[in-house]
């Protein structure tokens, strides 16, 4: 091998210092130093280097971001410290509300004095993809996505595609820094890639989220290389080996733990300061302010200067400054009590309402859908939404050809929030509620008392036939995989299954016939229909479907009565012996098995194999015997139904609502109303963890 000039060698690290001097004056300091083709021009020279002498290439090279072959799939990484949601504010009373619980615990902790305003790090909360980049002594080595906050997906030759993720830190650098921020696209960027999709005749993006997450996830690098993406730093995760950590208060209630000692500032805007210096782009919008004015007063300039920021935001985030104050309040299951994300209102547009059609669900109630002319709002493209039910279009004055105003609540949730009368046509009907079924033209009765009107179909109806098989089949009762939605309508439209009883009687050779089934699949779902033959009492009555029995209620009927036989000869008065079942309940179970294709539904069951086993009875060995809990908010790591499913095994039941008779309220991201009422009411508020422990998990 011919030996490299130290001319050569010198130049080479010359040209990488010098373009990543150029990125960092392009995307942090938002100060270029130089045209883009002189920048290019040296990229050109720089390449030509590496070409001639490979065996120089180092992987923090500027040259090394095009992207290599595509990956077969994305790993997952485990992050080291949990990638936390925010809870959101939506009204100054919540801001306000906000600032008061922090002043307050500050206050008793001995971090603010009497009167003393609290101080905020206030920033912007983009609408982009959350990503963790990991750096070893300076070298970025792993990036992921968030994921579910604990697991997220290896996106690391992706992300060394983005120009303004420097390869190596500027000097300074920890020997571990995750540094925790936003990939988003700008809508200029955006509209000329979609420009450009147009021309290809590929698929467009619906809007900048979209396309950042999309070119962040794709497989083949080099595809990723070529979209328009930038990233922000606004966090961190893991840090270690920082020079000249900060100094944390210390009083009586707290004790700086070492990873708060060893981080370089102890504010966070400090530290944010502090990872621009080492060459990640930090916005520059970010401030500090006092006190819950000041919040608000950040929150309306930003949500004047919006529509002419070069990217898309959806609110502003705050965040206690003061890095000893956070770890004094600490977190509440996936969410910290010293920061909250303050969203801006939902976008609103005008459109027309073209016609009013209905849904039949599975317990045949009956929903009035708007039909929309299209329309872009919030980032979608709007075609319809629910409009609930026959008062709710009373109350609304909701007409036929009406022009209505469209909003996406919380930029999610599509709603007609009301007409412009002003611009009535003459034409405008009202709408009438049909008087029979649209699937199978049983008669539309409206109960009592009740909002919702009904089919009477019942199982007659195929709405309500496919519903509530996709319903007897889920996780929560039968639990039968591979028998999604989709196949229970090809199912029921080619009139093979006509009641829950028939899947039993489904071959492997025939199920092979339906479209996307082949032999394999087939066979799993025969083997898992197998498997279903043997549930538990209450999971059979939760299948079933009657209305107003729950999970938790159908486990005690089942309990109570330790047969299917026995609950269908039930009389009103026997069923009000069952714990927390009321006359609505009674009623409901009583008139179900009354109706005699509901028996001979059941007795099918029986001749298909299907045998439920007893429910276990709750007894004082069980951890839960006899406790109520209620379940708000998203939980870290399990979902609503597992903790559930977790609960109810250990005895207990699970509510709805808060009273004083709930034992627990479990706690999770965002929670609402009822942990304000069980405050209220003292009742006990846990999260995951505590629900682990006094589960035994």
């Amino acid at each position: 091998m011919q030996a490299v000039s130290a001319g050569v060698t010198d130049r080479l690290e010359h040209l990488r210092r010098v373009l990543a001097d150029h990125d960092y004056h392009y995307y942090v300091l938002d100060a270029p130093l130089v045209s883009d083709a002189e920048y290019d021009q040296l990229m050109r020279e720089l390449i030509d280097l590496e070409a001639l002498h490979p065996e120089l290439v180092t992987p923090e090279s500027p040259t090394q971001r095009v992207g290599g072959a595509p990956l077969p799939g994305f790993d997952t990484v485990r992050h080291s410290v949990p990638m936390r949601s925010l809870g959101n504010a939506f009204e100054p009373d919540d801001v306000h509300a906000f600032d008061k619980r922090v002043a307050d615990t500050l206050l008793d902790a001995g971090l603010l004095k009497p009167g003393q305003q609290v101080d905020y790090a206030v920033e912007l909360k983009f609408d982009g993809l959350a990503v963790s980049l990991r750096y070893e002594y300076g070298v970025l080595v792993q990036a992921a996505t968030r994921g579910d906050g604990q697991t997220g997906e290896d996106i690391t030759a992706n992300m060394r595609t983005l120009r303004s993720v420097p390869l190596a830190l500027r000097p300074g650098a920890p020997d571990l820094l995750e540094v925790r921020g936003e990939v988003l696209m700008h809508r200029a960027d955006f509209e000329r890639l979609n420009h450009a999709q147009a021309k290809r005749g590929d698929k467009q993006f619906v809007n900048p989220r979209n396309a950042a997450a999309g070119s962040l996830r794709q497989l083949d690098p080099r595809i990723t290389a070529t979209r328009p993406l930038r990233f922000f730093a606004y966090g961190w995760g893991l840090v270690q080996g920082a020079k000249g950590g900060a100094a944390a208060a210390q009083t009586d209630l707290f004790d700086p733990s070492p990873d708060l000692l060893s981080l370089p500032c102890d504010t966070h805007a400090a530290m944010l300061n502090w990872l621009q210096s080492l060459g990640l782009p930090v916005d520059p919008r970010h401030d500090i302010v006092q006190g819950g004015n000041g919040l608000l007063a950040y929150y309306n300039r930003m949500a004047l200067e919006r529509p002419g920021l070069p990217f898309d935001i959806d609110g502003v985030v705050y965040k206690v400054n003061a890095l000893a104050a956070q770890s004094v309040l600490g977190y509440v299951a996936r969410a910290p009590r010293f920061a909250v994300a303050h969203k801006f209102p939902a976008q609103e547009v005008t459109t027309r309402l073209v016609g009013i059609d209905v849904q039949v669900g599975r317990t045949g109630a009956i929903t009035p859908v708007a039909r929309l002319e299209p329309v872009f709002v919030g980032g979608v493209t709007v075609t319809n939404a629910t409009l609930h039910n026959e008062d709710e279009i009373r109350r609304k004055d909701l007409r036929i050809g009406d022009r209505v105003i469209v909003r996406r609540a919380g930029d999610v949730i599509p709603e007609v929030v009301g007409p412009v009368p002003e611009v009535r046509p003459d034409d405008a009907l009202p709408f009438i509620m049909p008087a029979a079924c649209p699937v199978c033209g049983s008669a539309i009765e409206r109960p009592e008392d009740e909002a919702i009107a009904r089919c009477t179909g019942g199982l007659f109806c195929a709405a309500q036939r496919k519903q509530s098989i996709t319903h007897a089949v889920g996780r929560k009762a039968l639990d039968i995989d591979g028998l999604g939605e989709k196949l229970v309508e090809q199912l029921v439209d080619s009139g093979r299954v006509k009641s829950l009883a028939d899947l039993f009687t489904l071959t492997r050779y025939e199920l092979a016939l339906y479209d996307r089934m082949g032999e394999k699949s087939a066979g799993n779902l025969v083997a898992a229909l197998d498997k279903a033959r043997s549930p538990s009492l209450g999971r059979l009555i939760f299948a079933l479907g009657i209305r107003h029995v729950g999970e938790t209620t159908a486990r005690d009927i089942a309990r109570h009565f330790g047969s299917i036989d026995a609950i269908m000869q039930a009389g009103p008065d026997d069923l009000l012996k069952v714990p927390d079942v009321g006359p609505v309940v009674a009623g409901s179970v009583q008139r179900f098995f009354a109706e005699p294709h509901n028996r001979e539904v059941v007795q099918a069951l029986g001749r298909a194999g299907v045998v439920a086993k007893p429910e276990e009875a709750a007894s004082g060995a069980l951890p839960l015997a006899g406790k109520t809990l209620v379940l708000t908010g998203t939980l870290p790591a399990w979902t609503r139904d597992e903790a559930t499913r977790y609960v109810l095994e250990a005895g207990g039941k699970v509510s709805g609502s808060v009273s004083r008779k709930t034992a627990y309220l479990v706690a999770g991201d965002e929670a609402g109303s009822k942990l304000a009422k069980a405050r209220e009411l003292g009742v006990p508020v846990i999260d995951e963890q505590g629900l682990r422990e006094l589960l035994g998990r």
